[in-house]
Formats: C-alpha cells, structure tokens, sequence
C-alpha cells in the first residue's frame, strides 16, 4: 500500500490539531470498531470559517484526511465548506490507497458534522443545509467504504 507524498507529509506534520475552547461547532465521527474516530473544531465568524482544528484517532490516513480537510476549509465561506467531499480531499493528497478510501469519507462528514453542531446552536434545524450525518455502524453497511 503506498502513500501519496502529500499524504505521508499531512501525517508526518498534520495541520491544526488541537480543539478550539470556544467553538463554534464541534463534530466527532467514527467508531471504535473502524477504528478511526474524527474530531472536528470551527470557528465561523461572519460566515466564514476562520479556524479549525481536528483531533483524529486512528491511523496515517486517518490523520493526513482530517489535516488536509482542515486546510481545505480554513477561511472559506459555510457553502463553500459544504461542498467539500471526500473526493476533493483524496485529490487535494494526491489519492489515497481504496481500503483507506473511508477516512476522506469520515473527514468530510467529521467538517458536516461540525457545521451541523454549528447550525444547532444558532437554533436552526442543520438537515436541510447540511444533510443527515450517517453513522459508520458495521452492522448495516455505511458509506465508510468498509462495508
């Protein structure tokens, strides 16, 4: 299984990992029997994303996925953070092996699922903008690529 360049450098020296103690939203995704579980942070400040941090548990592309969707987002506009999918993030790295296919997909929904938090505490319902965020389970397939 080979890595990309970029892939190894974004796991090597991955980009904003920490939490943001005042967050606009926060979203975690994953599951401890993928084994890869994503921990994302933003902040928005006049509809831009202005920071964002991610904590990741799992393996190298797990944490290149959440680095490098970090550095996608940063300082774009919520639509356009919306946008992003997992293919971007794999073309953003240069491709990442089919069997780690799953972690672009947890990163894309670890960056909704934050905007989903986000648009919860603004009290407005987040499914109709953000989409519903789907669980990666095992038990009855998911979009993780796994199953």
């Amino acid at each position: 299984m080979a890595y990309s360049e970029k892939v190894m450098d974004h796991f090597a020296n991955p980009r904003n990992v920490g939490e943001i103690k005042d967050a606009s939203g926060i979203g975690e995704v994953g599951n401890s029997k993928c084994g890869d579980i994503m921990k994302m942070y933003i902040k928005v400040e006049g509809n831009v994303i202005t920071e964002c941090k991610f904590k990741t548990f799992g393996c190298g592309a797990a944490i290149a996925t959440s680095s490098m969707a970090t550095e996608l987002i940063k300082g774009k506009t919520i639509d356009e953070a919306l946008k992003l999918t997992n293919k971007a993030v794999m073309e953003a790295l240069d491709g990442l092996p089919p069997v780690k296919v799953h972690c672009s997909v947890l990163a894309e929904q670890a960056i909704k699922a934050a905007l989903s938090d986000y648009y919860t505490r603004q009290g407005i319902d987040p499914e109709p903008i953000v989409g519903k965020i789907e669980e990666c389970d095992h038990d009855h397939g998911c979009s993780c690529g796994e199953c």
